[in-house]
């Protein structure tokens, strides 16, 4: 039997932990059968996003003649493609995993485990035990029991869809969030027919409505969308798939495939665990209850990442590292903080947020102005001749707080950070408004939505 100061499950964000626990001279273990790295590395964010970046750079070629400048795409190697981000991360990952296995002060079992009581855990056969724990096992794709015919076909998740060899000439999306803007976006570039079956009357519908709006009225001119409708069965044929799919009246669609593309969410990765011997508690969705400090329910066991819930991004991971690290290892009482979380949607165009939607501050009661701005109104919008995008932001009638903000354009995951720090810090509307921003950049439009208040 092997006793450890500090263990931590799972190797994606919570690696750091691990690391943090051995250089702070604490017995260390971590335990991860796949890749160090977790999803974010290996089979989400970093992948994903290098093949958005050379979707964007083919798109650009195309739009050229808007510019006057002809160009024309000669061919791309889909493959090469692949094969040099399987190589980036793949490296990335061997040397995280080397750094870790040369730690003499952490052990790394490459394998799964679960708890066998309240103190310890069966790794490969072996019993071992601890005195603080944390869970950070992330999660994985949600696969719905209620679409008729699904567990029999070889359907595809965003795990797969990343690596593909070449580009499927007909896609089916099942689910109408991020994973479903991002990948029909990429696909579409590449030269596949998407089609997008989604329940909710817009795309991305935990948006900002307006943003969902606009967002599904420009993916309507390149995928085939079926919002308001609900998938019901597929079946393969002859190495191609049907879905059936209805929507709210009960009519009934049909649309053919050579692959579907399941994006229906993800569940957490907490019911391998064995968390049944143990005082851990998870919620009716799986996801493991922690309170402001990130503890668990059984002592000296936390929890972060997707696995608990709170929100599932990996920047929101990483500042749960930072908690756990002062709480678990430095004996420290630091609560987390989710108040201001920033999120962006990596697709085109680029979707950026930050605090509360127009949908919610009706919902809350809550008094207050908007201010919008589209790109276009721009110097630097009019020198890229942007036909989309726009900034609305949210303010408190009464106090001048900052609500939230929602940007649909160009640039969004990173002109959203402005409003993040303004709010962070419990700035007003009119310190953005006041602020002197460069002319001719982007940044304007931020500048011009306060000041619309």
């Amino acid at each position: 039997m092997m006793d450890y100061d500090f263990i931590v499950i799972g190797g994606g964000t919570g690696n750091k932990v691990a690391r943090y626990a051995s250089e702070n001279g604490l017995k260390t273990a971590l335990i991860e059968p796949g890749p160090i790295g977790g999803t974010c590395l290996n089979r989400g964010c970093n992948p994903s996003k290098m093949l958005i970046h050379r979707a964007n750079v083919l798109k650009t070629i195309k739009d050229a003649h808007r510019f006057k400048i002809f160009s024309e795409v000669d061919g791309y190697d889909f493959e090469g493609i692949i094969s040099e981000i399987k190589e980036t991360i793949g490296r990335e990952a061997k040397q995280k995993e080397k750094d870790m296995s040369e730690d003499p002060n952490l052990d790394l079992y490459k394998t799964k485990t679960h708890f066998v009581d309240r103190k310890s855990l069966k790794v490969d056969g072996e019993i071992i035990t601890w005195e603080k724990i944390l869970i950070s096992t992330g999660s994985r794709p949600f696969i719905p029991s209620s679409i008729k015919g699904l567990d029999r076909i070889n359907f595809l998740t965003s795990d797969e869809a990343l690596f593909l060899d070449k580009p499927p000439d007909r896609l089916i999306i099942l689910g109408g969030g991020y994973i479903a803007a991002e990948l029909g976006y990429f696909f579409e570039l590449f030269g596949t027919d998407v089609s997008i079956i989604e329940m909710e009357e817009f795309l991305l519908s935990r948006e900002d409505k307006e943003v969902a709006r606009n967002f599904t009225k420009i993916a309507s001119k390149r995928h085939n969308l079926f919002t308001n409708h609900k998938a019901t069965k597929v079946k393969e044929e002859n190495g191609s798939f049907k879905v059936w799919a209805k929507n709210q009246n009960g009519e009934e669609i049909v649309r053919e495939g050579d692959s579907v593309l399941v994006a229906l969410g993800r569940r957490p990765n907490s019911d391998s665990l064995g968390l049944e011997n143990t005082n851990v508690e998870t919620d009716d969705k799986d996801f493991i209850k922690t309170n402001q400090y990130l503890e668990t329910t059984e002592e000296n066991v936390w929890a972060l990442g997707d696995v608990a819930g709170n929100y599932m991004f990996k920047h929101s991971a990483d500042y749960e590292t930072e908690i756990v690290k002062k709480n678990a290892i430095d004996g420290c009482n630091k609560e987390a903080d989710f108040k201001i979380m920033p999120h962006a949607v990596f697709t085109n165009p680029e979707i950026g947020s930050v605090g509360i939607t127009e949908q919610e501050a009706l919902e809350k009661g809550i008094n207050f102005d908007k201010g919008y701005a589209k790109f276009s109104s721009t110097a630097m919008g009019r020198a890229q001749k942007f036909r989309h995008g726009f900034v609305k932001v949210l303010v408190d009638s009464e106090t001048k707080d900052i609500l939230g903000c929602h940007i649909l354009g160009h640039d969004a995951s990173t002109l959203i950070h402005e409003i993040t720090l303004a709010m962070q810090n419990d700035l007003k509307a009119e310190n953005v408004a006041d602020t002197i921003h460069i002319h001719p950049s982007l940044s304007k439009v931020i500048r011009a939505a306060f000041q619309n208040v």
